[in-house]
């Protein structure tokens, strides 16, 4: 039997954006959350203290971010930047330049280098260490097939979904050409990819309350294992209600994952067994993004109406930090049926 929901939705942060919440991540190393909105600022909470320890403004609305380590980090602007955030002096630089907005921002330790995704329909490696500067700091510019909506990594493995559901795989050692060009399985917009905490593959939501299990290996016993499922749906007088799924998060010690949608709700799901382990209840707006502390002890959730009804009133945009308990993540062990001896 799952358990009942809980009723608590966590702490909320004080001092939230003041409008729609793009993304929020926690850090490798602390319980640090950096946060961007279109509010054009990327704040930082101590999420286990709730203090908000610095705020960066953009000229843009800033559509993510992510930590380098605990004392900077890199955002995405809607401004075409991208820039280098350093929490302790509260100062900024600008590293480099798309030529649209800037959707996507992660950060490789394997590899030492910042990847961005953009509205311009390219990937951009940039070294952080180089000087200022975009001529310095840019290794190199790959064309994409559309807009980048959605980045992940995972070792050296680099996963791009784009618009018109194109989903490029790359080696970063070597990004002169995808290792693996395919198309979404799922029939409609890709809204989150997120690469397995084991590098095996990577899961895919779509707006059509979808989610995608895919695996890297080609062999025909791997594909086999794919499989797609629906979540973040209702049925109302018989008809089907649809909400996209936004945000994927894996948790870091069970590789069981979360998925936040425009229903509200946040579920946690066992993709190993194919069932679904926990749904929190529900929180007042859309869940516009997920994010596990580094022990997976702490959940942070973007409660963040995020526009696919279009302008009307809406809730507040607040950031929950809840307590994860171990019986919400922890994969379930098969119960086998006594065998006769």
């Amino acid at each position: 039997m799952a358990a009942p929901p809980t009723a608590a939705p966590g702490r909320e942060l004080s001092n939230p954006p003041s409008d729609g919440i793009s993304n929020l991540r926690f850090s490798n190393h602390s319980d640090h959350l950096l946060v961007s909105s279109w509010d054009k600022t990327v704040r930082l909470y101590d999420a286990s203290a709730n203090v908000l320890r610095g705020e960066f403004m953009h000229a843009g609305p800033v559509l993510d971010c992510c930590f380098h380590d605990d004392s900077s980090g890199f955002s995405a602007s809607a401004d075409n930047t991208v820039r280098r955030l350093v929490f302790s002096s509260n100062k900024e630089d600008i590293l480099g330049r798309h030529d649209a907005p800037v959707r996507c921002v992660e950060y490789s330790y394997a590899a030492g280098q910042l990847i961005t995704g953009s509205w311009d329909k390219t990937l951009k490696c940039w070294d952080p260490r180089g000087a200022s500067g975009q001529e310095r700091t840019l290794v190199g510019t790959y064309p994409q097939p559309e807009r980048v909506y959605s980045l992940s990594l995972v070792g050296h493995r680099l996963v791009v979904a784009t618009a018109g559901r194109h989903v490029n795989i790359y080696d970063l050692r070597n990004m002169s050409q995808p290792e693996q060009r395919r198309e979404s399985s799922l029939k409609y917009q890709t809204r989150c990819v997120r690469c397995y905490p084991n590098g095996t593959g990577y899961a895919l939501s779509s707006v059509e309350g979808r989610v995608a299990m895919e695996f890297f290996d080609l062999s025909e016993a791997s594909q086999a294992k794919k499989y797609a499922f629906k979540c973040h749906r209702k049925s109302e007088a018989g008809r089907d209600i649809v909400y996209p799924v936004n945000a994927i998060a894996f948790h870091p010690i069970y590789g069981t994952f979360a998925t936040g949608g425009c229903d509200g709700y946040v579920n946690v799901w066992d993709g190993n067994n194919k069932k679904r382990l926990y749904q929190y209840s529900k929180y007042p707006t859309s869940v516009a993004a997920l994010s596990f502390s580094r022990d997976g002890r702490l959940l942070a959730v973007a409660s963040s109406y995020t526009f696919e009804e279009g302008a009307k009133p809406h809730e507040q945009d607040a950031i929950f930090v809840r307590s994860v308990n171990e019986i919400e993540v922890k994969p379930k062990p098969k119960v086998y049926p006594n065998t006769p001896a």
